[in-house]
C-alpha cells in the first residue's frame, strides 16, 4: 500500500521538453514490478488535454521503451469500457497536477474514489504532482477557485493528513498552510518543495526524497502550546538515470 505523493515528475529537456524524472522513476520502482511495469495517466486535473497525453507517450516510449503505458480519460467519455478492472491492472497510477477541486468532482461523478481505495490496498502504487499529490490527502491549499490560494478539504484522505505542494516556489502557500493549520481547517500535515516526494506505506512516512539537491519536505503540526510548528525533513537524493 505505497503512495508517492510529489511536486514533481518529468523534469525538463532541451531537445524533447519533458523526460521522465526521477520520481516517476521512483514510483515505477516501488511497484517492484519486473520487466514490464504497467502504468497508467490520469490527467483529470487538466480537462483530459490531449497535449499532456501525447507527451506522456512521447517521453515514456524514449525514456521507458519496457513500459506498457496507458491513460485512463474521463471527458467527453472514459476512455476504456472498464474503469475498475483497468486501473486495478495496474502497477503504477500517476496523477498529474492542476484544478484538484475539478479532479475531485469528476472522479465522484465516476466512482473513481472507491475503485482508487481498492487499487490502493490491492497493492497498485498511488503517485503523482501537485493535484495528483493533494488528492490523496484529507485537504490542502489550492488555486482551483481562481489566481487567490483557498482551502481544499474534501480530498480522498486515503492519507489522515493535510498536503501542500509548490512550498518553495509560490509564496503565499506556506503562510496560508499554516494559518490553516493553527485555525484547526486542515489537519497536521506534510508540505513539498518544488522536487521533492513522500513515500507512504499505509499512513506512515517511509522518506522524504527529491529529484534536484536543496528541495524539502516539511512537516507542519501544533506545537505543546498550540503554536504551529514547521520542521524541514531532508530528502534522500534520487539518482537520475538520463543525468
Amino acid at each position: 500500500m505505497n503512495i508517492l505523493a510529489t511536486s514533481g515528475g518529468y523534469r525538463p529537456d532541451g531537445r524533447y521538453g519533458a523526460r521522465i524524472g526521477p520520481l516517476i522513476e521512483h514510483a515505477i520502482a516501488l511497484s517492484d514490478a519486473g520487466d514490464r511495469p504497467r502504468v497508467c495517466l490520469l490527467e483529470t486535473a487538466l480537462g483530459d488535454d490531449s497535449a499532456a497525453y501525447a507527451r506522456w507517450y512521447a517521453a515514456m516510449s524514449r525514456d521507458r521503451p519496457d513500459v506498457r503505458a496507458s491513460h485512463l480519460a474521463l471527458f467527453p467519455m472514459p476512455n476504456v469500457d472498464d474503469i475498475r478492472a483497468h486501473l486495478l491492472g495496474q502497477d503504477v497510477i500517476w496523477v498529474g497536477g492542476g484544478s484538484v477541486a475539478n479532479l475531485l468532482a469528476v472522479w465522484r461523478a465516476h466512482g473513481l474514489p472507491e475503485i482508487l481505495a481498492e487499487a490502493w490496498r490491492a497493492g497498485v502504487v498511488l503517485a503523482g504532482v501537485s493535484a495528483g499529490s493533494l488528492c490523496w490527502h484529507v485537504g490542502g491549499t489550492t488555486d482551483s477557485f481562481g489566481p487567490d490560494l483557498r482551502p481544499v478539504t474534501n480530498g480522498l484522505a486515503l492519507l489522515p493528513f493535510s498536503n501542500t505542494p509548490h512550498y518553495d516556489s509560490e509564496a503565499a502557500r506556506r503562510p496560508l498552510y499554516q494559518k490553516l493549520v493553527g485555525d484547526g481547517v486542515l489537519p497536521a500535515g506534510w508540505a513539498t518543495d518544488d522536487g521533492a516526494g513522500l513515500h507512504f506505506r499505509g499512513t506512515q512516512l517511509v522518506e522524504a526524497v527529491a529529484d534536484r539537491p536543496k528541495a524539502k519536505a516539511w512537516r507542519v503540526e501544533l506545537g505543546q502550546d498550540g503554536a504551529v510548528v514547521e520542521t524541514a525533513v531532508e530528502p534522500r537524493l534520487l539518482p537520475d538515470p538520463r543525468g
